[in-house]
Formats: structure tokens, sequence, C-alpha cells
């Protein structure tokens, strides 16, 4: 295992979120206007009525839901607990965290939830009759990614906590798997790798896997209108980040500045650049900056030390 991978994983999902929140919710037009030269700094965020709620480099839910799995892994040496990682989630929704998404928030919503998180899923999911595949599950997952033994299994099940279309399924384990291949074995899974695993879970994924393989630029992924906040937009823009970028700065800037749901289509695609390129290739100018380092530092070290060699 590569313990620099291991740890740009988790840096670089934290980073995408805190520097995505600048640009979240924003058209290419409107990011043109607010940022002239790009968003490249936390410190350029405009505090808007949506921005302002937040410090200056924090993170969002995204990496809030990926900490209480994380939290969870900790507290039982790395191995995974269903229940205890949904009553995590549970905790963290009752303390009224800003920008939870819609989807998750229902599903939280429900009194007995942590009793049966899988059922409460499947029933919210039901009630908007089985097409709710927000990018909720995939958001968080990138940890899942670090866990060592039956990584499919595990992305699958705590997508379902919440998250039980299988779009939503197959987005969280192609992510997982890209990242513990990285991490523990130093293989780039191809395209035709990810095909299969895509397939295995809902045809509609291939679409999205292709269209990012074969885009010369974000433009052709259109990250920003209707289909924001889409599992399969989140994990399209985070596969041709994968593919295409030299760089973890080059995919972060290129994924932030495309607009649409930002912080989550840079928390998912700078997981996979972190784990690609490694924590000492992440400026440090975003990891000194950004808001609570030392705690994720701490929690990121607690965690490596139950799984590596």
């Amino acid at each position: 295992m590569d313990k620099k991978r291991f740890l740009g994983t988790i840096y670089g999902q934290a980073i995408g979120d805190a520097l995505g929140l600048g640009t979240e919710f924003l058209s290419k037009a409107q990011i043109a206007q607010y940022y002239p030269e790009g968003l490249s700094e936390y410190s350029q965020i405009v505090q808007d009525d949506h921005r302002c709620r937040w410090r200056q480099g924090a993170w969002t839910d995204d990496t809030d839901m990926m900490i209480c799995i994380l939290d969870s892994l900790i507290h039982n040496e790395g191995k995974v607990d269903l229940f205890h990682i949904a009553k995590k989630f549970k905790d963290w929704f009752n303390g009224n965290p800003l920008g939870i998404g819609n989807h998750t928030f229902k599903v939280l919503c429900m009194e007995d939830y942590t009793k049966d998180p899988i059922k409460a899923a499947e029933i919210i999911w039901t009630l908007y009759r089985k097409k709710s595949a927000a990018n909720g599950g995939v958001m968080r997952t990138s940890v899942v990614g670090l866990i060592k033994d039956d990584i499919e299994v595990h992305a699958k099940d705590i997508c379902r906590l919440t998250h039980p279309d299988t779009r939503c399924i197959g987005s969280s384990v192609i992510v997982s798997l890209i990242i513990h291949e990285l991490v523990y074995n130093n293989t780039e899974l191809s395209y035709n790798d990810i095909l299969c695993i895509a397939d295995k879970y809902d045809e509609r994924i291939r679409e999205y896997v292709t269209l990012a393989y074969e885009a010369n630029d974000t433009d052709q992924l259109v990250l920003e209108g209707l289909e924001q906040g889409y599992t399969l937009k989140t994990l399209g823009a985070a596969l041709w980040a994968y593919w295409h970028c030299d760089s973890f700065e080059e995919g972060l800037l290129k994924i932030v500045n495309a607009g649409g749901d930002a912080d989550t289509n840079a928390a998912v695609a700078c997981s996979m650049l972190g784990a690609k390129y490694g924590s000492n290739n992440i400026p440090q100018k975003y990891l000194s900056e950004l808001n609570n380092i030392d705690m994720l530092s701490d929690k990121i070290e607690l965690l490596y030390s139950f799984y590596k060699d």
C-alpha cells in the first residue's frame, strides 16, 4: 500500500469539496462574472447568500458524510459496521448540517432510520417512483476505497444506506475500486475495466463512462444545467479528470471551473486524483489553508494504522 496515495485520497476529497463550493450551482457564465481569471484559491470564493455560511477553506456535506464513514471505521478498528455508519449519519444529520442534499435529507428524516437504514432508503426511493439517482452516495465513497478487502461489497452496501438506485451503487463501486487499485496495487483501471464494472450494475452508466473517456474538455460533459446533482454526471466528471488531467491541480481547477454541482464533482474527482498522484503532488497551499486540516490529518493517520502492512 502506498501511504502518499492513501493520504492523497482523503486530502483530495476535502480540497475538491472546499474549493468547489466557490462555483457550486453556478453556470459557466456566472463563473466568468464572479471569477474572471478562474477560481483557484479559497480566498477568492464569493460571499453570496449560499457560500457565506461556510468558513474560508471549509468543506461541505460531501466530506462531512465521508468523515462519518471514516470515524466509524476508526471506531471499529478498520472493520465495516453498517448500522454504526448509519448511526453516524443520523447523529450528523441531527446536528442540522449545512448543504445536505434533498434525497439524503428525506432518508435521514425517517424516525426509525437507524433500525433498518437500507429499508428506509428503499421506502424514500420508491416514493419517488424509483427515479432518484442523486450523487449523495458517490460523494462520500472515497474512504471506502481505502478499506483493505471486499471493496465492491462494502461500496455497494454503504451506498445503499441512503441511495439504492443501481446507478448510484454502480457509481460508488467504480470510484471505490479505482481508488483501491491505485492505493493498494499501484494499478490504474482501464476504460474497458470500468465498462465491465458499469455493465454489472446499470446499462445507463456506460454512456457517461464513454463520454468521459472521449470528451476533449469539460464543456462536452455539460456539468451545469438540469442534471447537476445526478450521480452519473458526477461520475463522468471524475472519470474525465482521472483520464485527461496530468496533475492534481489541473484536474481540480478544470472541474471546479466547469460549474454545476462543483463541490461534489470536484470532491469525487480529486479523491481519485489524490490517489493517482499522491499527497506529495498536492500543492501545499490547498492543504495549509484547508479548514480543520489538523483534525483531518489525525483521522487519516489513525485509519492508516489499521490497514498498513
